[in-house]
């Protein structure tokens, strides 16, 4: 299975605003420029974010993104769920309002999937290594942000003088 570039790119932002741990919002150009990132495709990424209540925005001459909660509370299976939508090994498989898992192959009673155990597991595997890690785990530690360059603008890089 291969997320795409909206997962990669969101959780580049969201490590970006925890990392930075500012009351203050960080524009998003600031954040596009410092990952290298389209700035049009994150104002879309962002929206959606923001829409799962996962950053909150100001407008403004000092409006930007900061984070909804603490980077401890946030994980990564809210996160893709809210870039991606439902997590699915195949197309197939799908999850129902009661927790079971369906085969959409499986339209006839006496027709079972015989690979439905397999992507169940896998995808019971990715949920579970996602809702176990937060925003807080990818956050390098402070030692590493020696390591890094960060804008001369911002709170770290203020603390570091």
């Amino acid at each position: 299975m291969m997320f795409s570039t909206k997962s990669e790119y969101g959780v580049r932002v969201l490590v970006e605003l925890a990392r930075r741990g500012s009351e203050e919002p960080v524009p998003l150009t600031e954040i596009a420029e410092y990952e290298g990132l389209p700035l049009a495709y994150l104002e879309h990424l962002v929206a959606r974010l923001r829409r799962a209540g996962l950053i909150d925005s100001r407008r403004g001459a000092h409006g930007g993104y900061r984070l909804a909660r603490e980077a401890s509370e946030i994980t990564m299976s809210e996160v893709v769920e809210a870039l991606e939508g439902s997590i699915a090994p195949i197309e197939c498989i799908s999850s129902e309002p009661d927790g079971s898992t369906r085969c959409a192959r499986e339209t006839n009673p006496d027709h079972v999937c015989t690979t439905k155990i397999l992507w169940t597991r896998v995808r019971a595997s990715i949920i579970e290594t996602l809702e176990q890690t937060t925003l807080a785990d990818l956050v390098p530690a402070p030692a590493l942000l020696e390591l890094v360059p960060l804008p001369t603008d911002t709170p770290v890089a203020a603390s570091r003088r």
